[in-house]
């Protein structure tokens, strides 16, 4: 049998670098280290432009990987994996949020003491 060559290179990448770099980003988290939003962004940027990467190469393919039944293309198909899309979504704008505020901060005026 012959693999298909888009998973293969998508979970290779995802072993060797996705896996580590949440792993430093759990560890930053708990550290409180000043790169946690800036590694939680990097990780998540990465996760949806696979599942992006996913859909469009499953589209492309005519759904033909996927049950056509309308309940397993809509919960399992879309229901589940659009999970990986929603929370990657989710952690980009608390990160682009935390990111902003940490650079409004740092650009205002600072006050002098007297």
């Amino acid at each position: 049998p012959r693999s298909d060559d888009f998973t293969v290179i998508m979970e290779t990448v995802t072993a060797w670098a996705w896996g580590p770099l949440s792993f430093l980003t759990f560890l930053a988290f708990l550290r409180r280290h000043p790169a946690r939003y800036v590694l939680q962004l990097v990780v998540s940027l990465g996760q949806l432009y696979g599942d992006i990467l996913y859909f469009a190469t499953e589209a492309k393919a005519g759904w033909s990987h996927s049950d056509p039944r309308p309940l397993y293309f809509w919960v399992y198909f879309v229901g589940l994996n659009g999970i990986w899309v929603l929370v990657p979504v989710a952690l980009i704008a608390d990160a682009c949020q935390r990111l902003a505020a940490a650079q409004r901060a740092h650009d205002s005026p600072r006050h002098k003491a007297h």
